[in-house]
């Protein structure tokens, strides 16, 4: 099964990137990035020690509901390219442990596809989800919950 690996979406980067208000109604702080451990969420690429980035709460879901999470993200704070492709950035594999779950159609999760796994294990499992036609997409977060990407069938 092929897979389409997506980045938040780009109008909403762009609002982020320029001040607009985070999921919690509050302004993105701005402040530099430091060591290695600061993906994007629209690029999905690491943002470099010293650059400027976006600190913000993001959900990843367009209404609100008992399902839709709210939590801490990182944004390059200048424009970057939208990540849209057929599998995970290769630094995925460096997420060890990474948690997964599978939504269903309601936007809900679906509690039998919930797991941690090693970030190597990532692709097999969201292969493994989404042969579920029940599931409509899968989630990808860090070990601290933060949202990653969303993956759908390609």
């Amino acid at each position: 099964m092929k897979l389409s690996v997506q980045g938040i979406p780009s109008e909403v980067a762009r609002r982020l990137q320029a001040g607009g208000d985070d999921a919690n109604g509050q302004t993105p702080l701005q402040t530099v990035a430091q060591g290695q451990a600061n993906p994007c969420r629209h690029c999905l690429q690491l943002i470099a020690p010293g650059d400027a980035m976006r600190v913000l709460s993001y959900r990843p879901f367009a209404d609100l509901q008992p399902y839709a999470e709210t939590g801490p993200i990182f944004l390059h704070a200048h424009d970057c390219e939208h990540y849209q492709a057929d599998r995970l950035p290769d630094w995925f594999v460096y997420l060890d442990p990474a948690v997964i779950r599978g939504y269903g159609h309601n936007h809900w999760i679906r509690y039998e596809t919930g797991a941690i796994v090693a970030g190597k294990e990532l692709t097999d499992r969201c292969r493994q989800i989404l042969a579920d036609p029940e599931v409509a997409y899968v989630h990808i977060r860090s070990k601290f919950n933060c949202f990653q990407c969303r993956v759908d069938r390609g």
